[in-house]
C-alpha cells in the first residue's frame, strides 16, 4: 500500500499497490501491521456500509466526540464521492481546515481520518456505495456533527443544487454563531 499525507497531519490518502495477472489483480486493502508502522491507529472495531441511491446525495460534517473519538477508514466500492474531512484539533497547525479527495471505485482510494476530524462526503454518481471502517463502536450520545455549508469552514462541495441531504445533516448548528465549541 501507498500511504500518502494529506495537508491535514495524520490524515492519509492510501492507495492499493495491483500486482496484476492474466486473471485481473491482486492487492492488500488493509494491513495492522503497515498502518501501525506508518504510526496510524491499526484497531479498527466496526465496519459500515452506506448506500446512496442519488448524485449529489450529502453525508455530513459527522464526528464522535471524546472519549468516544474514532479512527475512520473510508473507500468507495460503488460508485463516486467527494470525500471532506475537517481537522477539529485545536492543537493542530491545520485547526478548522478541510481536504476534499475523490473517492471512487475505479481508483480504489481510501482515506484515513485520524481522530478529531469531521467527516463527510457528496456522491458525484448515482448509486454510490461507502465502504467504512472504524476504531471505536458507535456511541449515539457522543455521535455528532457540523453544518455540511458552515461559512466558517468555506467547504467547495462539487454539487450545489439538487442535494439529498437528512433533516440532521441540514440543521446541525453553526460553529461560529452558536459558540460550538470543537476542541478536543
Amino acid at each position: 500500500m501507498k500511504f500518502t499525507e494529506t495537508q491535514l497531519k495524520g490524515a492519509y490518502v492510501i492507495e492499493v499497490e495491483p500486482i496484476p495477472d492474466e486473471r485481473g489483480f491482486f492487492a492488500r486493502s488493509w494491513c495492522q501491521k503497515e498502518f501501525a508502522e506508518h504510526g496510524l491507529n491499526p484497531n479498527l472495531v466496526q465496519c459500515n456500509i452506506s448506500f446512496n441511491l442519488k448524485k449529489g446525495t450529502l453525508r455530513g460534517m459527522h464526528y464522535q466526540a471524546e472519549p468516544h473519538g474514532e479512527v475512520k477508514l473510508v473507500r468507495c466500492t460503488m460508485g463516486a464521492v467527494y470525500d471532506v474531512i475537517i481537522d477539529l484539533r485545536s492543537e493542530s497547525p491545520t485547526f478548522k481546515q478541510w481536504v476534499g479527495v475523490n473517492l471512487t471505485a475505479d481508483n480504489r482510494k481510501m482515506l484515513y481520518i485520524p481522530e478529531g476530524m469531521a467527516h463527510g462526503f457528496q456522491t458525484v454518481v448515482d448509486n454510490t456505495e461507502v465502504f467504512y471502517q472504524m476504531s471505536e463502536f458507535y456511541h449515539s450520545e457522543s455521535a455528532t456533527g457540523l453544518r455540511w455549508d458552515d461559512p466558517e469552514f468555506k467547504i467547495e462541495w462539487l454539487i450545489k443544487q439538487d442535494l439529498v441531504i437528512s433533516e440532521k445533516d441540514k440543521f446541525y448548528p453553526l460553529v461560529e454563531r452558536n459558540n460550538q465549541s470543537i476542541c478536543r
